[in-house]
């Protein structure tokens, strides 16, 4: 258990019960939910006016956004290198394939593929990989029983515990100095984000006309 994140949690909820004096919010988990999003500074009408290098030179904040995406995701990859070392993974998508198959099961290869957002020849690799080290095996399915998926065996799944003491260690690690509070905004902002971008990688849209259709038909007024 994390008793940290347990701990935290704690004093938010005495927080809120403070705050909570006079049952503006209802006393059960949708209540705090919605004191957490109105305590949120944009919700109280602060404007937060963030400062960037060159954005007096006309460095749109869509560039930020997407600068500090693709360099948090390879801070993030750093620490799962620390993971894999002295480790029998290869990559940090194989202890990732394992996870997501342990946490929702059996499931046919696409589907595992696309919910690591990677396309058909890189995750057959990374399947194929972890079929030959014993991690996964395939099965019948039992809904069509013409097709197969994948599942975790017993040693794929004590392989990945033995490991997810450091995995969890690098996962509070990525989320850095954030507060409670603000971990649970990035989560909401986050989540809208990876909808959005979601919604057109299932579409699997050619790569020639991607953007033509993502700003046509997505983001109009950007045209």
């Amino acid at each position: 258990m994390n008793y940290n994140l347990l701990h935290d949690l704690i004093d938010l909820l005495a927080v809120f019960e403070s705050e909570n004096t006079k049952q503006q919010y209802t006393n059960d988990i949708d209540g705090l939910k919605s004191w957490i999003i109105d305590s949120s500074p944009n919700q109280k009408g602060e404007t937060i006016e963030p400062t960037w290098e060159f954005k007096e030179e006309g460095r749109s904040a869509e560039s930020v956004i997407s600068t500090m995406l693709v360099h948090l995701s390879k801070y993030a990859k750093t620490y799962s290198k620390s993971i894999i070392h002295d480790s029998p993974f290869s990559t940090q998508d194989e202890f990732i394939y394992l996870i997501n198959l342990k946490a929702f099961g059996a499931m046919g290869k696409m589907e595992l593929i696309k919910m690591n957002i990677q396309d058909k020849p890189t995750g057959m690799q990374i399947i194929n990989r972890l079929i030959k080290q014993g991690w996964v095996q395939q099965t019948n399915s039992s809904v069509d029983k013409r097709s197969k998926v994948i599942e975790i065996t017993p040693y794929g799944r004590e392989t990945l515990e033995k490991y997810m003491d450091k995995i969890r260690k690098a996962t509070k690690i990525v989320s850095g100095n954030l507060s409670e509070l603000e971990k649970l905004e990035l989560i909401s902002l986050l989540g809208k984000l990876t909808h959005f971008h979601q919604t057109i990688f299932l579409r699997n849209i050619e790569t020639p006309e991607l953007l033509h259709k993502v700003l046509s038909e997505y983001m109009p007024s950007s045209n």
